[in-house]
């Protein structure tokens, strides 16, 4: 069923739920835009009677010109200064706010379970957490110093126009709703015309973040011509919600502007009979005419402003969907932390699938004993790889069990628990830094001495001295310049620095040639002995060696046994072997 989508009133919710922590700066922001409202609305007051000072030719108060000048320069002045103070406030509002959401979403995407991951694409998570929040930063920012000064603006011009003249503000008045009228049929419009542009560009960031990382692969594949068809029909997309977007966010202006003349001619219409029949005086229709412009100008601002709103809402529901996301089961208040771990393994009843209307492991029973190796074997999909991720807890299982010396792993840190495990796997990591750093991930506590002894026992050394730097050398996220091979040697020699108490190895040995490969299966030989070892492996020459070798399909255990055990069964093992080994 599709996830129900957040109201603007809910993320206005959530939004005050960040300014509130801010309060001192709104409260200044809105005394501010007050303080400038009332100055800028005060001095077509001063103007007005300033004009009823020169009576005729020859019949000008001079001295009360000077003063009210002096006056108004005095109020142009602290109106400034006002404003001034408001804009820091408001940026200073604005982007702490920014800075709060994307904390809180990055703190979230560090909690959220790796099922979410797996279940979004990157890149529309990046644009979440970047895009989107500029987005909103933006429409604040923008409601911040337009919004609040407009209100005050409309409202205060209304309360000096009812003081000039009742009937004409009043005649101001009822005009008024065709501009609201106006501004929320474009508001309801853009809004979910926004939301859908963010969504479509949250789409389209995500197809160039995967063809820029898998580039060789799209090169090797040819798969230039497909990655741009799919480009320009996302980019198609983007296109329609963004021009209907814009369409109905430029109807703000024309409308306003209509409503904003129609408003103003009504105003010099009526107050000009006014002053004929003697109750208004010129001083006081300039007045009126000067607030009756300003009392429409907020009203095209504010429409902008709501414009913009609107795609700041829209940008900010989802990056309140990804904060909101339901996190990865908290560990308990009295998890244990592992220690001394002999390396007993106990999965009992386990049941697990990535989506509940398609079951994977179904009913898994397993006792491994402390010092055991145990290889895992089976076509692909058969849940080799989701064994392991449920052995680190990277998921959880959806019934039963997995025990660690008798101990449920849900009620063990999950900290603690990883770090009992040392992983090799296909797929390697690198991180931006030196050799070392990679190696050590960070850890001062090796010296060059035990790092380098760790290396040879990987066979990495060989390509690290030589190197420009050593151990030294910078390399990119990447592993830009290395081959796929030397990127996973560095990988086992982070596991033979640091030897934990438990070992799994996934192909740990996939991208490397025959020979190293020889040498890098004595030295895991070496390292397993008195450890429990979970080694999943397509190559089954490299598990003849293991005490129990578990043979799955569809997610279940159907052979059970040692090498020479399960090639007498002459069963599934058996056939898999042969296809390997006999021509």
């Amino acid at each position: 069923m599709e996830k129900k989508k957040p109201s603007q009133k809910k993320t206005l919710k959530k939004l005050w739920g960040y300014l509130k922590n801010y309060k001192v700066f709104v409260f200044f922001s809105v005394v501010m835009a007050a303080f400038t409202v009332a100055g800028s609305l005060y001095v077509p007051i001063m103007v007005g009677k300033a004009i009823d000072c020169i009576v005729g030719k020859n019949q000008v108060d001079f001295h009360n010109i000077t003063r009210i000048l002096i006056r108004i320069a005095m109020i142009v002045a602290t109106t400034g200064i006002a404003q001034w103070i408001m804009n820091i406030c408001n940026n200073r509002i604005t982007f702490h706010v920014t800075r709060d959401i994307r904390n809180d979403a990055i703190e979230q995407i560090e909690i959220l379970p790796l099922k979410y991951i797996d279940g979004h694409s990157y890149g529309d998570i990046v644009s979440r957490v970047i895009a989107d929040v500029d987005q909103f930063a933006d429409g604040l920012l923008m409601g911040f110093t337009q919004f609040f000064t407009g209100v005050i603006t409309i409202f205060g011009t209304l309360g000096f126009m009812f003081s000039i003249h009742f009937v004409i503000a009043l005649l101001v008045v009822c005009l008024t709703p065709i501009s609201l009228f106006a501004a929320r049929f474009i508001a309801n419009h853009t809004y979910s015309m926004f939301r859908l542009q963010s969504e479509t560009r949250g789409e389209q960031t995500s197809l160039v973040e995967e063809m820029i990382e898998g580039q060789k692969v799209v090169k090797a594949f040819g798969y230039e011509s497909t990655a741009i068809e799919r480009f320009d029909e996302i980019n198609g997309r983007l296109q329609k919600c963004s021009l209907r977007a814009i369409f109905y966010s430029s109807l703000t202006n024309p409308c306003t502007r209509f409503v904003n003349s129609l408003v103003y001619a009504s105003v010099a219409f009526s107050g000009a009979l006014t002053v004929l029949t003697g109750s208004l005086s010129v001083g006081q229709l300039s007045c009126l005419l000067s607030y009756a412009n300003q009392y429409t100008k907020p009203f095209n601002e504010i429409s902008g402003v709501i414009t913009e709103l609107q795609n700041a809402f829209a940008c900010a529901s989802r990056i309140f969907e990804l904060i909101e996301e339901t996190p990865q089961v908290p560990e308990p208040k009295n998890a244990i932390d592992l220690q001394n771990v002999e390396g007993n393994v106990r999965l009992d009843h386990v049941n697990f699938s990535y989506h509940p209307d398609q079951k994977l492991i179904e009913d898994f029973n397993l006792d491994v004993q402390p010092g055991q190796r145990v290889a895992i074997v089976g076509p692909t999909g058969c849940g080799k790889t989701t064994i392991i991720n449920l052995l680190m807890r990277f998921y959880d299982v959806d019934q039963g069990k997995i025990l660690v010396d008798d101990t449920d792993i849900r009620q063990i840190t999950r900290g603690s628990l990883r770090s009992s495990y040392g992983m090799v796997l296909q797929d390697t990591w690198l991180k931006t830094g030196t050799v070392r750093e990679n190696i050590t991930l960070g850890n001062d506590g090796y010296t060059d001495e035990k790092i380098i002894a760790a290396a040879k026992e990987a066979h990495s050394y060989s390509f690290i001295k030589k190197m420009p730097k050593g151990l030294d050398t910078v390399i990119t996220e990447d592993g830009a310049g290395m081959s796929q091979g030397q990127k996973q040697l560095l990988c086992i020699t982070r596991v033979m620095l640091n030897v934990p108490s438990m070992l799994i190895l996934d192909e740990a040995t996939s991208s490397i040639d025959t020979r190293t490969e020889l040498k890098i299966q004595n030295a895991f030989a070496k390292m397993m002995k008195g450890r429990t070892s979970f080694i999943v492996a397509h190559r089954l020459s490299t598990i003849q060696n293991a005490d129990i070798i578990l043979v799955m399909k569809d997610g279940k255990i159907i052979e059970k046994g040692n090498h020479e055990t399960l090639l007498k069964q002459n069963g599934f093992y058996a056939k898999l072997y042969q296809s390997q080994f006999v021509n």
